[in-house]
C-alpha cells in the first residue's frame, strides 16, 4: 500500500461528499416536481410528451396502479429489446454484418438491460450492431436508471406523507428524471468523454498499422453515449468486452476517476433528498454514514490484499503486489476502488477482472453485492434496498425500548417488517438456490473455467451478481449457454421485480398512516448508535446468511493459497 493510493480514496471520499448536498437538491426538486433552471428549454419538451402520450403528470397513483404501470412498462421494454437483437442482421446501422443473437441469449441480454443489471454473455463489439448497442441497450441504460430513481421517490412519499392514498405518478417521476437529469447530465459527460479519447462514431471499425509493422483492426461505435449514462445510471454494461478496462472505453487516469465518481454521484445524493423529503435532512446523513463505514472497510480490505499480492509467487522470487488482471494504467489503488465502488452500487463496470484477484480481495465486491444493494447500491435501487434494512433496524430497536418503533414520524408494524423481509430473503433464497442448482448439474458445472472452491466462486459470483442487478462478473465462467443465459435471465427478473412489488406496497401502507411525532420513548435515529445498528442489521441479516457459501468458496480459496495451492 502507498501514500498516493491512500490519497487517491480519501480523494473520492471528500469530493464524494461535497457532492451529496448539491446533486440531493436538485433531485429533491425533481421529488417535488418543481421548476428547476433547466424548465425553461426542456420544459415544451416535457409537456408535449404529456399531450402526445395522453399522460396527466398532476394525477397520482396508489401503490397498486404505479406498480402495475412500472411492470407492464419495463415488460414492453424488454419484448422490444428483444425483438431488435432477434433482427439485428437484417435491421440497419450494422456495419459488420453481424447476424442476428439466438433466442437464449437474447432473452438473457433484453432481461438484462431491462433489469439494470447490464449481465453480458457475449462481446459488445464482436456481436452488436450500433443500431442494438443504441436502440437496444443505452436507450435501457436511461430508462432502467430513471425507473430506480422513480421508484426511490415513491417510497419517499410514502414515508413523507401523512392520510394519503397516492404515492405519485410513474411516468411523470420517470419523464422528469430523465429530462431533467440523467440526459443534461450525460451530455456534458459524454462530450468530456469525447475530448478525453473516447470514440463517438458510427463507423463500424479502423484499420491501423501497429508500431510492430503488423495491420489490426479496431472496433469503433458510439462509444462515448453509452460510457455516460453507464456509468451514471449505474448500469455498467460495457460497449467492449473489457470493459472500462478497454482504452477506448476508459483512456486516462482522470476519466477512471470520474467514472468512479458518477457511479455513486446519484445514489450518494438520494441520501439527502430523502433527509430533505421526511423534513430531518440528519436523517439522510446517518444512512449515508452507514454505507461510507461500510463501503471504507471494504476499501480497505481490497487494497490490503491486492497490494500485500500472493505468498505463493513471493516463495518464487516474484515480489510485489497482485497486477495479474489489472490495468498497468490504473495499478493496484485504482483497481481496487474501482472493484468496490462497482460492487458496492449495482453498477457492474470494470477496470480490472475480479478472477484474477486475490481470495479475499475478491471476496469483498462478492459479499458487497450480497448484502443487497445497501453500499450505496444503483441509482433508487440503493437507498430503497437499505430504507428495507433501516426497517428491520427500528423494529428491532423498537423491541429494545419495549414500544412500537417508529421510523421518521411513521409506526413500523408488522405488515412492514414481513413485507421488508419478504423483500431482502429474495437475494439469499434466489442466489443459493440457484448456485446449488448449477454446483450440480453437468451443464452448471461445464462453465467454471478453474476448480475447487475458486470455481465455485465463480458460480457464485454469477448468480450473485444477477440477483443482485450489478452485471460484473468473476470472468472465468462460460456463461453464454442456454442454462446459463437462461438460469440468469430468471435470476435478474427475480431480483429486480421480486424486491420492487413489498417495496411499493410498503410505500403505500406507510403512506396512509398518520404522523406520530418523537417522544422520550422513541429510539433516535440520527446518530452514531442508530448508524452503528443499521450497520449490525446489515452484516447479521445480509451477510451472516451468505457466510456458508463464502466459507466454500473465497475463504477455503485463501486457506488452500496459505498452504501453498492454486486452483
Amino acid at each position: 500500500m502507498t501514500f498516493q493510493g491512500w490519497m487517491l480514496i480519501l480523494a473520492f471520499v471528500g469530493i464524494l461528499l461535497a457532492l451529496a448536498k448539491p446533486i440531493g437538491l436538485w433531485l429533491f426538486a425533481l421529488y417535488e416536481g418543481r421548476r428547476t433552471p433547466l424548465h425553461a428549454i426542456l420544459g415544451p419538451v416535457e409537456r408535449g410528451f404529456y399531450k402526445l402520450s395522453g399522460i396527466d403528470p398532476t394525477e397520482e397513483q396508489g401503490w397498486r396502479r404505479y406498480a402495475v404501470h412500472m411492470l407492464v412498462f419495463n415488460a414492453a421494454l424488454l419484448f422490444f429489446t428483444y425483438a431488435v437483437l432477434r433482427l439485428q442482421g437484417v435491421l440497419p446501422l450494422n456495419p459488420l454484418g453481424y447476424a442476428g443473437l439466438s433466442e437464449h441469449l437474447s432473452f438473457n441480454t433484453a432481461t438484462s438491460f431491462t433489469t439494470n443489471t447490464n449481465w453480458q454473455s457475449y462481446g459488445g463489439e464482436s456481436t452488436l450492431s450500433n443500431l442494438s448497442q443504441m436502440l437496444g441497450l443505452t436507450i435501457h441504460n436511461f430508462l432502467s436508471a430513471a425507473t430506480g430513481i422513480a421508484l426511490a421517490f415513491a417510497l419517499f412519499r410514502g414515508f413523507a406523507r401523512r392520510e394519503a392514498k397516492h404515492i405519485g405518478n410513474f411516468w411523470a417521476d420517470i419523464t422528469r428524471v430523465t429530462l431533467y437529469l440523467l440526459l443534461p447530465v450525460c451530455i456534458v459527460y459524454a462530450l468530456f468523454l469525447i475530448a478525453s479519447g473516447v470514440p463517438q462514431t458510427l463507423a463500424g471499425s479502423v484499420d491501423v498499422t501497429t508500431l510492430e509493422g503488423v495491420k489490426q483492426t479496431l472496433a469503433l461505435g458510439p462509444v462515448a453515449s453509452q460510457e455516460a449514462i453507464k456509468m451514471l445510471g449505474t448500469n455498467g454494461g460495457g460497449f467492449f468486452n473489457a470493459n472500462s478496462a478497454h482504452p477506448f472505453e476508459n483512456p486516462t487516469a482522470l476519466t477512471n476517476f470520474v467514472q468512479m465518481l458518477s457511479i455513486f454521484a446519484i445514489g450518494v445524493g438520494l441520501t439527502y433528498t430523502f433527509g430533505k423529503a421526511v423534513g430531518n435532512v440528519r436523517q439522510g446523513w446517518a444512512i449515508l454514514a452507514a454505507m461510507m463505514s461500510i463501503f471504507l472497510v471494504g476499501v480497505t480490505i481490497v487494497y490490503w490484499q491486492e497490494a500485500a499480492g500472493n505468498p505463493i509467487l513471493h516463495n518464487l522470487g516474484a515480489a510485489g503486489g497482485n497486477m495479474e488482471g489489472k490495468e498497468v494504467r490504473f495499478g493496484i489503488a485504482a483497481s481496487a476502488l474501482f472493484s468496490v465502488v462497482t460492487t458496492a452500487a449495482s453498477c457492474g463496470a470494470v477496470n480490472a477482472m475480479h478472477d484474477s484477484f486475490t481470495a479475499l480481495g475478491g471476496m469483498i465486491p462478492l459479499l458487497n453485492i450480497q448484502l443487497g444493494e445497501v453500499v450505496v447500491g444503483g441509482v433508487g435501487a440503493g437507498i430503497y434496498g437499505f430504507l428495507l434494512f433501516a426497517i428491520l433496524a427500528v423494529f428491532v430497536a423498537g423491541l429494545m425500548v419495549g414500544r412500537t418503533p417508529e421510523y421518521v414520524g411513521k409506526k413500523i408494524e408488522s405488515r412492514e417488517v414481513k413485507l421488508a423481509v419478504l423483500a431482502i430473503a429474495v437475494l439469499p433464497l434466489i442466489i443459493l438456490g440457484f448456485t446449488a442448482i448449477a454446483s450440480v448439474l453437468d451443464v452448471g458445472l461445464a462453465g467454471p473455467l478453474n476448480k475447487g472452491p475458486h470455481g465455485f466462486s465463480e458460480i457464485l459470483y454469477a448468480f450473485t451478481s444477477a440477483v443482485g442487478n450489478n452485471g460484473s462478473a468473476f470472468a472465468g465462467l462460460t456463461a453464454n449457454t442456454p442454462f446459463y443465459n437462461g438460469m440468469l435471465g430468471v435470476a435478474m427478473w427475480i431480483g429486480r421485480f421480486f424486491i420492487i412489488v413489498p417495496m411499493l406496497a410498503i410505500a403505500g401502507g406507510l403512506a396512509a398512516k398518520k404522523h406520530v411525532p418523537e417522544s422520550a420513548g422513541s429510539f433516535p435515529t440520527t446518530g452514531p448508535l442508530w448508524t452503528g445498528l443499521l450497520i449490525g442489521i446489515i452484516l447479521v441479516v445480509g451477510g451472516l446468511t451468505f457466510l456458508p457459501s463464502l466459507a466454500l468458496g473465497p475463504i477455503a480459496d485463501h486457506l488452500a493459497m496459505i498452504r501453498g495451492q492454486l486452483f
